[in-house]
Protein backbone atom coordinates (compact mmCIF):
# COMPACT_ATOMS: atom_id res chain seq x y z
CA UNK A 1 0.00 0.00 0.00
CA UNK A 2 0.99 3.52 -0.54
CA UNK A 3 -0.37 6.81 0.91
CA UNK A 4 -0.22 9.43 -2.14
CA UNK A 5 -1.81 12.62 -0.51
CA UNK A 6 -2.58 13.71 2.58
CA UNK A 7 -4.70 16.32 5.08
CA UNK A 8 -4.14 17.50 8.20
CA UNK A 9 -5.83 20.16 10.64
CA UNK A 10 -6.54 20.71 14.60
CA UNK A 11 -8.94 22.18 16.92
CA UNK A 12 -8.47 23.37 20.35
CA UNK A 13 -11.24 22.36 22.87
CA UNK A 14 -11.21 23.86 26.19
CA UNK A 15 -11.40 21.35 29.51
CA UNK A 16 -13.83 23.17 32.22
CA UNK A 17 -11.02 23.27 35.12
CA UNK A 18 -7.22 22.88 34.95
CA UNK A 19 -6.19 19.26 34.81
CA UNK A 20 -4.22 17.99 37.35
CA UNK A 21 -1.36 15.57 37.53
CA UNK A 22 2.34 14.83 36.89
CA UNK A 23 2.14 18.33 39.57
CA UNK A 24 1.11 20.21 36.60
CA UNK A 25 -1.81 20.68 34.73
CA UNK A 26 -3.68 21.52 31.44
CA UNK A 27 -5.70 23.58 30.44
CA UNK A 28 -6.89 22.11 26.78
CA UNK A 29 -6.35 19.95 24.35
CA UNK A 30 -5.59 19.75 20.85
CA UNK A 31 -7.77 17.88 18.84
CA UNK A 32 -5.94 16.31 15.29
CA UNK A 33 -7.79 15.56 12.30
CA UNK A 34 -6.30 13.45 9.52
CA UNK A 35 -7.15 12.42 5.67
CA UNK A 36 -5.05 9.76 4.10
CA UNK A 37 -5.74 8.97 0.02
CA UNK A 38 -3.58 5.75 -1.23
CA UNK A 39 -2.95 4.78 -4.77
CA UNK A 40 -6.24 3.03 -4.99
CA UNK A 41 -8.55 5.90 -4.17
CA UNK A 42 -9.31 4.71 -0.70
CA UNK A 43 -9.70 7.74 2.14
CA UNK A 44 -8.88 7.18 5.56
CA UNK A 45 -9.50 9.51 8.04
CA UNK A 46 -8.13 9.49 12.00
CA UNK A 47 -8.29 11.23 14.59
CA UNK A 48 -5.98 12.14 18.13
CA UNK A 49 -5.58 14.14 20.69
CA UNK A 50 -2.39 15.59 22.14
CA UNK A 51 -1.69 15.25 25.71
CA UNK A 52 2.05 17.01 26.20
CA UNK A 53 2.09 16.83 29.42
CA UNK A 54 0.96 12.95 29.60
CA UNK A 55 2.95 11.85 26.86
CA UNK A 56 6.68 13.77 27.94
CA UNK A 57 6.40 16.64 31.12
CA UNK A 58 9.35 17.91 30.11
CA UNK A 59 8.65 19.08 27.29
CA UNK A 60 5.23 20.60 28.62
CA UNK A 61 7.77 22.28 31.51
CA UNK A 62 10.72 23.60 28.57
CA UNK A 63 8.03 24.70 25.85
CA UNK A 64 4.75 25.32 28.09
CA UNK A 65 1.08 24.75 26.63
CA UNK A 66 0.93 25.69 23.65
CA UNK A 67 4.64 25.32 22.60
CA UNK A 68 4.52 21.82 23.20
CA UNK A 69 1.16 21.24 21.39
CA UNK A 70 2.71 23.74 18.23
CA UNK A 71 5.79 20.79 18.25
CA UNK A 72 3.53 17.75 18.56
CA UNK A 73 1.72 19.03 15.31
CA UNK A 74 4.66 19.80 13.64
CA UNK A 75 5.63 15.82 14.39
CA UNK A 76 2.61 14.55 13.18
CA UNK A 77 2.68 16.78 9.61
CA UNK A 78 6.34 15.24 9.10
CA UNK A 79 5.27 11.82 10.02
CA UNK A 80 2.21 12.54 7.19
CA UNK A 81 4.84 13.64 4.98
CA UNK A 82 7.69 10.58 5.57
CA UNK A 83 4.71 8.24 5.30
CA UNK A 84 3.65 9.32 1.34
CA UNK A 85 7.90 7.96 0.74
CA UNK A 86 6.76 4.32 2.44
CA UNK A 87 5.00 1.06 0.83
CA UNK A 88 3.43 -1.05 3.46
CA UNK A 89 1.79 -4.24 4.40
CA UNK A 90 -0.34 -3.23 7.80
CA UNK A 91 -0.38 0.44 9.81
CA UNK A 92 2.06 -2.05 11.96
CA UNK A 93 4.29 -1.94 9.36
CA UNK A 94 3.95 1.20 8.27
CA UNK A 95 4.42 2.28 11.34
CA UNK A 96 8.05 -0.05 12.50
CA UNK A 97 9.20 1.84 9.45
CA UNK A 98 8.08 5.78 10.40
CA UNK A 99 9.06 5.33 14.17
CA UNK A 100 13.34 5.29 13.26
CA UNK A 101 12.61 8.62 11.14
CA UNK A 102 10.58 10.12 13.52
CA UNK A 103 12.69 9.38 16.14
CA UNK A 104 15.82 10.91 14.29
CA UNK A 105 14.19 14.01 13.34
CA UNK A 106 13.16 14.66 17.85
CA UNK A 107 16.82 13.80 18.29
CA UNK A 108 17.72 16.43 15.94
CA UNK A 109 14.99 19.06 16.84
CA UNK A 110 16.03 18.70 20.66
CA UNK A 111 19.48 17.57 21.46
CA UNK A 112 20.21 18.55 24.34
CA UNK A 113 16.68 17.44 25.89
CA UNK A 114 15.81 14.08 24.21
CA UNK A 115 12.33 13.99 23.68
CA UNK A 116 10.59 10.64 24.92
CA UNK A 117 9.32 8.16 23.23
CA UNK A 118 5.76 8.37 24.24
CA UNK A 119 5.62 11.94 22.73
CA UNK A 120 6.24 10.47 19.29
CA UNK A 121 3.75 8.09 19.99
CA UNK A 122 0.94 10.57 20.47
CA UNK A 123 1.92 12.36 17.57
CA UNK A 124 1.30 9.03 15.48
CA UNK A 125 -2.37 8.70 16.92
CA UNK A 126 -4.07 10.30 13.93
CA UNK A 127 -2.24 8.86 11.39
CA UNK A 128 -2.40 5.21 12.79
CA UNK A 129 -5.65 5.44 13.00
CA UNK A 130 -6.22 6.48 9.11
CA UNK A 131 -3.85 3.75 8.45
CA UNK A 132 -6.74 1.29 10.13
CA UNK A 133 -9.22 2.77 8.06
CA UNK A 134 -7.32 2.36 4.44
CA UNK A 135 -6.13 -1.34 5.75
CA UNK A 136 -9.84 -2.14 6.47
CA UNK A 137 -10.99 -0.86 3.19
CA UNK A 138 -7.95 -2.48 1.14
CA UNK A 139 -8.75 -5.57 2.76
CA UNK A 140 -12.61 -5.59 2.40
CA UNK A 141 -12.86 -6.25 6.06
CA UNK A 142 -16.32 -6.42 7.79
CA UNK A 143 -15.82 -5.41 10.98
CA UNK A 144 -12.91 -4.55 13.93
CA UNK A 145 -12.75 -8.40 14.49
CA UNK A 146 -11.67 -9.18 10.70
CA UNK A 147 -9.37 -5.96 10.72
CA UNK A 148 -6.69 -7.53 13.28
CA UNK A 149 -3.76 -9.19 12.16
CA UNK A 150 -4.12 -12.96 13.09
CA UNK A 151 -0.91 -12.21 14.83
CA UNK A 152 -2.52 -9.85 17.58
CA UNK A 153 -6.02 -11.68 18.21
CA UNK A 154 -5.34 -13.87 21.14
CA UNK A 155 -5.51 -11.10 23.77
CA UNK A 156 -8.90 -10.39 22.17
CA UNK A 157 -11.15 -13.14 23.24
CA UNK A 158 -13.69 -11.67 24.68
CA UNK A 159 -17.19 -10.41 23.90
CA UNK A 160 -18.02 -7.98 26.97
CA UNK A 161 -21.81 -6.86 26.55
CA UNK A 162 -20.78 -4.48 29.99
CA UNK A 163 -17.88 -2.60 30.78
CA UNK A 164 -17.61 0.02 34.05
CA UNK A 165 -17.26 3.43 33.14
CA UNK A 166 -14.01 4.30 35.17
CA UNK A 167 -14.06 8.23 35.92
CA UNK A 168 -10.81 9.90 36.82
CA UNK A 169 -9.92 12.08 39.95
CA UNK A 170 -7.96 14.95 39.62
CA UNK A 171 -6.17 16.58 42.05
CA UNK A 172 -8.77 19.11 41.91
CA UNK A 173 -11.63 17.02 41.72
CA UNK A 174 -13.96 17.68 44.34
CA UNK A 175 -15.35 15.38 46.94
CA UNK A 176 -18.92 16.27 46.10
CA UNK A 177 -18.09 15.65 42.43
CA UNK A 178 -16.73 12.41 43.61
CA UNK A 179 -19.84 11.62 45.97
CA UNK A 180 -21.90 12.09 42.51
CA UNK A 181 -19.80 9.48 40.86
CA UNK A 182 -20.60 7.15 43.10
CA UNK A 183 -24.15 7.67 43.96
CA UNK A 184 -24.25 7.16 39.92
CA UNK A 185 -22.92 3.64 40.07
CA UNK A 186 -19.20 3.93 39.64
CA UNK A 187 -17.37 1.27 40.93
CA UNK A 188 -13.75 1.89 40.12
CA UNK A 189 -11.92 5.09 40.39
CA UNK A 190 -8.98 6.08 39.12
CA UNK A 191 -7.28 8.84 41.41
CA UNK A 192 -4.10 10.74 40.46
CA UNK A 193 -1.29 10.76 43.26
CA UNK A 194 1.94 12.08 42.82
CA UNK A 195 0.80 16.19 43.76
CA UNK A 196 3.19 18.41 43.98
CA UNK A 197 0.77 21.05 46.63
CA UNK A 198 3.88 23.81 47.38
CA UNK A 199 4.79 23.61 44.08
CA UNK A 200 8.75 23.18 44.56
CA UNK A 201 8.98 19.27 43.95
CA UNK A 202 9.13 18.61 47.89
CA UNK A 203 8.30 14.69 47.79
CA UNK A 204 7.13 14.17 51.54
CA UNK A 205 4.87 16.87 50.90
CA UNK A 206 3.90 15.12 47.61
CA UNK A 207 3.96 11.75 49.91
CA UNK A 208 1.73 14.00 52.56
CA UNK A 209 -0.43 15.23 50.04
CA UNK A 210 -1.32 11.81 48.65
CA UNK A 211 -1.95 9.93 51.46
CA UNK A 212 -4.70 12.74 53.15
CA UNK A 213 -5.88 12.24 49.21
CA UNK A 214 -6.47 8.66 49.65
CA UNK A 215 -7.98 8.59 53.34
CA UNK A 216 -10.55 11.40 52.39
CA UNK A 217 -11.64 9.58 49.63
CA UNK A 218 -11.53 6.24 51.16
CA UNK A 219 -13.93 8.06 54.03
CA UNK A 220 -16.31 8.94 51.36
CA UNK A 221 -16.32 5.74 49.09
CA UNK A 222 -15.84 2.64 51.54
CA UNK A 223 -19.59 2.38 52.57
CA UNK A 224 -21.01 2.15 48.48
CA UNK A 225 -21.23 -1.09 47.25
CA UNK A 226 -21.50 -2.50 43.87
CA UNK A 227 -22.34 -5.61 41.70
CA UNK A 228 -19.63 -5.09 39.38
CA UNK A 229 -16.84 -5.54 41.66
CA UNK A 230 -15.35 -8.91 43.17
CA UNK A 231 -15.45 -7.48 46.87
CA UNK A 232 -18.58 -5.95 46.31
CA UNK A 233 -16.93 -2.57 47.26
CA UNK A 234 -15.34 0.39 45.23
CA UNK A 235 -11.98 -0.28 44.12
CA UNK A 236 -9.37 1.76 43.46
CA UNK A 237 -6.71 3.22 40.69
CA UNK A 238 -4.05 5.23 41.56
CA UNK A 239 -1.83 6.55 38.90
CA UNK A 240 1.24 8.40 39.91
CA UNK A 241 2.60 8.86 36.86
CA UNK A 242 6.07 8.55 37.74
CA UNK A 243 6.47 11.19 40.43
CA UNK A 244 7.80 8.53 43.12
CA UNK A 245 11.60 8.08 43.89
CA UNK A 246 12.18 4.79 45.78
CA UNK A 247 10.21 1.71 46.92
CA UNK A 248 10.45 2.97 50.25
CA UNK A 249 8.02 6.22 49.36
CA UNK A 250 6.02 4.18 47.61
CA UNK A 251 5.22 1.55 51.00
CA UNK A 252 4.57 4.21 52.83
CA UNK A 253 2.14 5.80 50.48
CA UNK A 254 0.44 2.12 50.50
CA UNK A 255 1.18 1.50 54.46
CA UNK A 256 -0.85 5.02 55.44
CA UNK A 257 -3.63 3.29 52.45
CA UNK A 258 -3.70 0.13 54.82
CA UNK A 259 -4.20 2.28 58.43
CA UNK A 260 -7.23 3.60 56.93
CA UNK A 261 -8.46 0.21 55.55
CA UNK A 262 -8.20 1.58 51.97
CA UNK A 263 -5.22 -1.08 50.95
CA UNK A 264 -7.40 -3.79 50.10
CA UNK A 265 -9.32 -1.95 47.77
CA UNK A 266 -6.60 -0.78 45.43
CA UNK A 267 -6.74 -2.35 42.72
CA UNK A 268 -4.30 -1.28 40.44
CA UNK A 269 -1.29 1.01 41.06
CA UNK A 270 -0.26 2.65 37.75
CA UNK A 271 3.31 4.21 36.66
CA UNK A 272 4.86 4.72 40.46
CA UNK A 273 8.18 5.45 38.96
CA UNK A 274 10.12 6.99 36.09
CA UNK A 275 10.26 5.28 32.94
CA UNK A 276 14.30 4.62 33.52
CA UNK A 277 13.96 3.14 36.82
CA UNK A 278 15.37 -0.02 37.53
CA UNK A 279 13.03 -0.81 40.94
CA UNK A 280 11.48 -3.93 41.08
CA UNK A 281 8.28 -3.79 42.06
CA UNK A 282 6.67 -7.44 42.35
CA UNK A 283 6.90 -7.51 46.42
CA UNK A 284 4.24 -3.96 46.41
CA UNK A 285 0.89 -5.44 47.93
CA UNK A 286 -1.12 -4.52 44.99
CA UNK A 287 -0.75 -5.04 41.30
CA UNK A 288 1.42 -2.32 39.44
CA UNK A 289 1.04 -1.21 36.03
CA UNK A 290 3.08 0.32 33.20
CA UNK A 291 1.63 2.88 31.03
CA UNK A 292 3.74 5.95 29.69
CA UNK A 293 6.74 3.54 30.72
CA UNK A 294 5.73 1.23 27.95
CA UNK A 295 5.11 2.35 24.41
CA UNK A 296 7.49 -0.89 22.58
CA UNK A 297 7.05 -4.47 22.69
CA UNK A 298 11.34 -4.41 24.96
CA UNK A 299 9.59 -1.59 26.86
CA UNK A 300 6.83 -3.95 28.07
CA UNK A 301 9.11 -7.27 28.53
CA UNK A 302 11.72 -4.67 30.49
CA UNK A 303 8.67 -3.88 32.92
CA UNK A 304 7.38 -7.48 33.37
CA UNK A 305 10.52 -8.43 33.99
CA UNK A 306 10.49 -6.02 36.95
CA UNK A 307 7.71 -7.12 38.49
CA UNK A 308 4.83 -5.20 36.83
CA UNK A 309 1.82 -7.35 36.74
CA UNK A 310 -0.30 -5.17 34.73
CA UNK A 311 -0.45 -2.84 31.16
CA UNK A 312 -2.32 0.04 30.12
CA UNK A 313 -3.43 -0.15 26.50
CA UNK A 314 -3.83 3.23 25.32
CA UNK A 315 -5.30 2.86 21.41
CA UNK A 316 -6.09 6.47 21.31
CA UNK A 317 -2.76 7.51 23.10
CA UNK A 318 -0.36 5.08 21.91
CA UNK A 319 -1.90 3.94 18.73
CA UNK A 320 -3.72 0.89 17.99
CA UNK A 321 -0.19 -0.35 16.13
CA UNK A 322 1.77 -0.82 19.24
CA UNK A 323 -0.80 -1.36 21.85
CA UNK A 324 -1.70 -4.60 19.65
CA UNK A 325 1.96 -5.70 19.83
CA UNK A 326 2.20 -4.83 23.45
CA UNK A 327 -0.98 -6.85 24.01
CA UNK A 328 0.42 -9.54 22.40
CA UNK A 329 3.17 -9.52 24.57
CA UNK A 330 1.38 -9.21 27.75
CA UNK A 331 -0.57 -12.38 26.57
CA UNK A 332 2.37 -14.25 26.62
CA UNK A 333 3.45 -13.18 30.43
CA UNK A 334 -0.30 -13.50 31.60
CA UNK A 335 -0.20 -10.00 32.58
CA UNK A 336 -3.60 -7.83 33.13
CA UNK A 337 -4.55 -5.34 30.64
CA UNK A 338 -6.57 -3.11 30.54
CA UNK A 339 -7.57 0.62 28.43
CA UNK A 340 -7.30 3.76 29.66
CA UNK A 341 -8.23 7.22 28.30
CA UNK A 342 -6.31 10.52 27.28
CA UNK A 343 -9.60 12.43 28.17
CA UNK A 344 -10.52 11.91 24.42
CA UNK A 345 -14.30 12.71 22.64
CA UNK A 346 -16.59 9.88 21.51
CA UNK A 347 -15.69 8.96 18.48
CA UNK A 348 -11.61 8.70 19.03
CA UNK A 349 -13.21 6.93 22.31
CA UNK A 350 -14.46 3.68 20.01
CA UNK A 351 -10.72 2.74 19.25
CA UNK A 352 -10.39 2.27 22.98
CA UNK A 353 -13.49 0.19 23.83
CA UNK A 354 -12.89 -2.44 20.94
CA UNK A 355 -10.11 -3.45 22.18
CA UNK A 356 -11.62 -2.78 25.96
CA UNK A 357 -14.44 -4.59 24.64
CA UNK A 358 -12.24 -7.78 23.85
CA UNK A 359 -10.01 -8.06 26.74
CA UNK A 360 -10.47 -10.21 30.17
CA UNK A 361 -11.87 -8.80 32.74
CA UNK A 362 -9.09 -7.78 35.83
CA UNK A 363 -9.01 -10.06 38.93
CA UNK A 364 -11.01 -7.45 41.21
CA UNK A 365 -13.57 -6.79 38.55
CA UNK A 366 -16.31 -8.88 37.30
CA UNK A 367 -16.94 -7.31 33.98
CA UNK A 368 -14.53 -5.87 31.66
CA UNK A 369 -13.70 -1.61 32.19
CA UNK A 370 -13.61 1.44 29.83
CA UNK A 371 -12.08 4.21 31.23
CA UNK A 372 -13.68 7.48 30.47
CA UNK A 373 -13.60 11.06 31.42
CA UNK A 374 -14.19 13.35 28.84
CA UNK A 375 -17.85 14.42 29.77
CA UNK A 376 -15.85 15.49 33.04
CA UNK A 377 -13.37 17.81 31.73
CA UNK A 378 -14.74 19.18 28.49
CA UNK A 379 -16.89 22.19 28.08
CA UNK A 380 -18.05 20.95 24.79
CA UNK A 381 -18.88 17.53 25.38
CA UNK A 382 -22.42 17.66 23.77
CA UNK A 383 -20.89 19.45 20.39
CA UNK A 384 -18.06 16.02 20.45
CA UNK A 385 -21.07 13.44 21.21
CA UNK A 386 -22.82 15.19 18.32
CA UNK A 387 -19.85 14.65 16.12
CA UNK A 388 -19.92 10.62 16.93
CA UNK A 389 -21.40 8.70 13.59
CA UNK A 390 -23.76 7.45 16.33
CA UNK A 391 -24.35 9.42 18.87
CA UNK A 392 -28.04 8.25 20.04
CA UNK A 393 -26.14 4.58 20.63
CA UNK A 394 -27.00 2.61 23.60
CA UNK A 395 -23.22 2.27 24.47
CA UNK A 396 -22.15 6.05 24.35
CA UNK A 397 -23.54 7.06 28.00
CA UNK A 398 -22.71 5.12 31.12
CA UNK A 399 -26.02 4.08 32.91
CA UNK A 400 -25.45 3.21 36.52
CA UNK A 401 -21.92 3.67 35.85
CA UNK A 402 -21.34 0.99 33.20
CA UNK A 403 -21.44 1.03 29.28
CA UNK A 404 -23.88 -1.45 27.84
CA UNK A 405 -22.63 -2.95 24.36
CA UNK A 406 -25.68 -3.84 22.69
CA UNK A 407 -25.51 -5.89 19.27
CA UNK A 408 -25.18 -3.35 16.80
CA UNK A 409 -21.72 -2.12 18.94
CA UNK A 410 -20.38 -5.86 17.65
CA UNK A 411 -21.61 -4.89 14.20
CA UNK A 412 -21.03 -1.86 13.39
CA UNK A 413 -17.54 -1.59 15.48
CA UNK A 414 -18.77 1.11 17.28
CA UNK A 415 -18.40 3.51 14.47
CA UNK A 416 -14.86 3.60 13.84
CA UNK A 417 -14.80 2.93 10.70
CA UNK A 418 -16.92 6.23 9.70
CA UNK A 419 -15.98 9.38 8.83
CA UNK A 420 -17.77 12.00 10.69
CA UNK A 421 -18.07 15.62 9.16
CA UNK A 422 -16.86 17.48 11.94
CA UNK A 423 -13.35 15.83 11.71
CA UNK A 424 -13.23 15.54 7.73
CA UNK A 425 -14.23 18.90 7.87
CA UNK A 426 -11.14 19.87 10.44
CA UNK A 427 -8.63 17.46 8.27
CA UNK A 428 -9.27 19.05 5.08
CA UNK A 429 -9.93 22.41 6.64
CA UNK A 430 -13.51 22.53 5.10
CA UNK A 431 -16.02 24.97 6.53
CA UNK A 432 -19.45 22.59 7.86
CA UNK A 433 -22.35 23.90 6.95
CA UNK A 434 -25.32 24.25 9.28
Amino acid sequence: MRIVTWQCGFDREALKHPFGFKGSALTELWQIAVQLTDDQGNVGLGTGVQSVLWSDAGVFTRLHESGGNSTMLSLTNYALDQATKLEWDSPIDLQQQLLPVLTSYVDALCPDSPIRHTFILNALVPVDHAAWQLYAQAKACRGFDEMIPTAYVSGLTERHQRLVAVPLITYGTSLEDVRELAENGCSLFKIKVGADPDGNGDLDRMLEWDSKRIAELHHLLKSYRSDDTESGRIVYYLDANGRYDTLDRVQRLLDAADHVGALEDIALLEEPFSEQSTIEVGELPCCVVADESAHSVEDAKRRFAQGYSGLALKPVAKTLSASLQMLEEASKSDVQCFCADLTVPPYLLEWNRNVAARLKSLPSMKVGILESNGAQNYVNWDKLVGAHPLPSASWIHPERGVFTLSDSFYETSGGVFAQPDLYEAMATSRKLTR
